[in-house]
């Protein structure tokens, strides 16, 4: 007979020891949008009140990656509503192509956190770097989007807010097809980059379309 494998979702288990510390106001960071051909690289810095009843707050948390559309929404309008505090920062497709990805969603991310209403105590980020020129005690935690609840806040709101970003561009500069795809490398977008050639909003240092600006 074989045996059901329950994956486990985000939780706070991160987050109840550095409260145990002192540190109240742990916050979650992550971005969206490291991979596209068009479009900013978004960030999301959270902190979730101590102790929160995660189960009937914020049911079906997880790593944004993992949910429906829907889904993300629902949770979205959750996190505003419960969270002590949410940032949102960004980094556009010039700091893209003159920092690299990598250096411009560290940038995103810092921004996120000077956007906080509320000074954290200590911040959580997704992936192995810390941010560059900032104070705050902080810990990488690779993958954290499906172990913290703080992260996988993050990365819902930082989904969303991009998301809703190419939307809006997708209406500027339609038959690319950035209102399904997001600006991913989809063969639906790069069929239009060759018929239709490169946008203000393409980043250029990326192969494909640097290809085609040749």
């Amino acid at each position: 007979m074989e045996r059901m494998v329950v994956r486990k979702r985000p939780d706070l288990d991160i987050e109840v020891g550095l409260w145990r510390e002192g540190k109240t106001h742990v916050c979650g960071v992550d971005e969206a949008g490291r991979g596209p051909l068009a479009g900013p690289v978004v960030a999301a810095a959270v902190i979730l009140p101590p102790d929160l009843p995660l189960a009937s707050d914020l049911p079906g948390l997880d790593d944004s990656k993992r949910l429906t559309s829907d889904q993300r929404g629902r949770l979205e309008a959750m996190i505003y509503r419960v969270a002590l505090s949410v940032g949102v920062g960004q980094s556009d497709v010039a700091e893209i192509d003159t920092l690299n990805i990598r250096r411009a969603s560290l940038l995103a991310m810092r921004r996120a956190v000077e956007a906080l209403a509320l000074p954290p105590s200590f911040l959580l980020i997704d992936g192995r770097d810390l941010l560059e020129l900032c104070p705050i005690p902080a810990r990488a935690v690779k993958g954290g989007d499906g172990i913290s609840a703080s992260i996988a806040a993050a990365s819902v709101i930082a989904k969303e807010t991009r998301d809703r970003i190419m939307r809006t561009l997708a209406e500027a500069c339609p038959g690319y097809g950035w209102e399904r795809n997001m600006g991913y490398p989809t063969q639906e977008h790069r069929k239009a980059l060759r018929a239709y050639g490169v946008t203000p909003h393409h980043r250029r240092t990326f192969k494909p379309v640097a290809e085609i600006l040749g």
